[in-house]
């Protein structure tokens, strides 16, 4: 039986209605394709909606009811809603579906998932922790085989390139990002890759990350090209030391927005807050971006189980910028990382 089914329901919650995606996953295990063909699990009814054409069997503790092309199936959905009632659908529910849903069910109300069930899939289980350590070390060899390829001379797409063929080799089903952002183009948090040739005297951003046996990864380290000047050796030590202090802050009942915090107060410290212009981190499972938020404002104490990258960095405008950045879970008494290459400035040539 699958427990997921059985999650109670917030107050104020009739039913979920979840679609496609990281939701449908994390209830059914099922990845059907996204089309226009709607495919809907309908909860508390136990219910999953989906065109003949895709029907996956049965499924234990499910009733399957397919319909055919000609077909409403939003009638369908509708017939196993209470009325009036108030559900929350999955943010990944194209707008098409949301449209003709409410058509077919116009008293009831809707909210989204993640505005209603914010830590829905925040807090991992046991195995869930291990798929992530995995595909954490599957980023960390990654990154060891790196350091050994030439950089000087070659461009930011080429090294790319290689991030994402050591991903694949290291078991990666699926590679969302490579950003190698050399020089000034370190600066740009969410570069994207171009054919500016790498050169001895940058300082160079890896950020890279996808998807091992259905659960992210997600890692950065900085590198430099030659030996740093002691300027931006010292820029890299402050962002070293922010995201240590933010690691050791983790443990049950600190809010999110503390561990932002520890590592926003090093940097102003250090007279480079200006240059700190995201938060600190985001969680991570069965999508590279999810609850839990380390950023102001988020008041959701941490929990054992629960998962997210630490990754402050500082961001120097035409000049070069450094980010650190782990993924931790947070245990019975702190954290632990599930990325453990060095973090110190490695030189590659």
């Amino acid at each position: 039986m699958n427990a997921r089914l059985d999650r109670p329901l917030p107050a104020g919650l009739d039913g979920l209605l979840v679609t496609p995606g990281p939701d449908l996953v994390y209830f059914t295990g099922l990845r059907p394709p996204v089309t226009e063909r709607l495919t809907m699990l309908v909860l508390p009814a136990r219910v999953l909606v989906v065109p003949a054409l895709e029907h996956p069997g049965e499924l234990p503790g499910l009733e399957v009811v397919p319909w055919r092309d000609g077909e409403d199936p939003y009638a369908v959905v509708a017939a196993l809603l209470e009325p009036g009632g108030r559900y929350a659908i999955s943010d990944s529910a194209w707008a098409m579906h949301v449209i003709a849903l409410q058509e077919a069910a116009p008293r009831t109300r809707w909210t989204s998932m993640t505005g209603s069930l914010p830590m829905l899939r925040a807090v991992k289980d046991a195995a869930e922790v291990e798929l992530l350590a995995a595909a954490g070390a599957a980023a960390d060899a990654t990154y060891e085989q790196i350091l050994s390829v030439r950089f000087a001379g070659r461009t930011e797409v080429q090294v790319a390139a290689d991030l994402a063929r050591l991903l694949r080799e290291h078991g990666h089903e699926q590679v969302d990002f490579t950003i190698v952002a050399a020089g000034p183009n370190g600066a740009d948090p969410h570069h994207d890759i171009g054919d500016r040739v790498i050169r001895e005297g940058d300082m160079v951003v890896l950020d890279f990350g996808g998807l091992k046996d259905g659960y992210g990864s997600d890692t950065t380290r900085t590198v430099h090209v030659g030996a740093p000047t002691p300027y931006e050796q010292r820029v890299f030590d402050v962002v070293r030391a922010a995201q240590q202090a933010a690691f050791e802050a983790v443990r049950p009942g600190v809010a999110g927005q503390e561990i932002d915090r520890v590592a926003r107060d090093i940097i102003e410290d250090a007279g480079f807050g200006e240059f700190f212009i995201h938060r600190t981190g985001h969680g991570i499972g069965l999508t590279t971006h999810e609850p839990p938020y380390l950023v102001r404002g988020e008041e959701q104490p941490l929990v054992p189980g629960m998962c997210f990258s630490i990754e402050p960095g500082i961001y120097l405008p035409g000049r070069f910028g450094v980010r650190i950045e782990d993924i931790v879970t947070v245990t019975g008494t702190g954290g632990r990382r599930l990325n453990t290459t060095d973090h110190a400035l490695a030189v590659v040539s």
